[in-house]
């Protein structure tokens, strides 16, 4: 079902003081940083590995009672999920929901990068593991879109 690692998302308190060691020092630079208010975080994206590549998303809880803000201050910065991409988040929801493992999403959220879920860690081995169908992709100020043709995929830098 999973295609590939997505991005690798990365909790801090701030993200300019957390791109003073990933684009300063480690020379990662964002792609993009962007406030996605129905998830209430801000969201540093550092693409890795050029277009088809992964990204580590830093992520910034932007209001003080989400629930990103309540797992920040009970488990400090760090290591909050691992996504996977799906080409169909759809049937994988129907298919995780089947095999029995707890989710956290009923049905698919609209996510910064396309639709996706949640799967609970008490069903993954203690990780927050995100199921996510992308549609669209931004690496270093171009545009790559995904079509979906009966599965397969296709890439088209617009």
């Amino acid at each position: 079902m999973p295609r590939r690692i997505d991005h690798v998302a990365i909790i801090v308190r701030n993200i300019e003081q957390a791109l003073v060691f990933y684009r300063d020092t480690l020379g990662i630079t964002p792609s993009e940083i962007k406030e996605v208010p129905t998830e209430e975080v801000r969201i540093a994206f550092l693409p890795m590995g050029g277009p088809g590549g992964s990204e580590i998303e830093l992520i910034e809880p932007t209001t003080p009672d989400s629930s990103l803000t309540r797992f920040l201050e009970k488990r400090g910065e760090g290591l909050h999920h691992i996504c996977l991409e799906v080409a169909d988040i759809d049937a994988a929801l129907a298919e995780i929901q089947e095999k029995g493992v707890p989710v956290l999403d009923k049905r698919p959220r609209i996510a910064a990068e396309g639709r996706a879920i949640f799967l609970h860690p008490r069903g993954t081995n203690g990780v927050l593991l995100e199921l996510l169908e992308a549609r669209e992709r931004r690496r270093k100020g171009v545009y790559f879109t995904y079509f979906y043709f009966d599965r397969g995929v296709f890439l088209s830098d617009t």
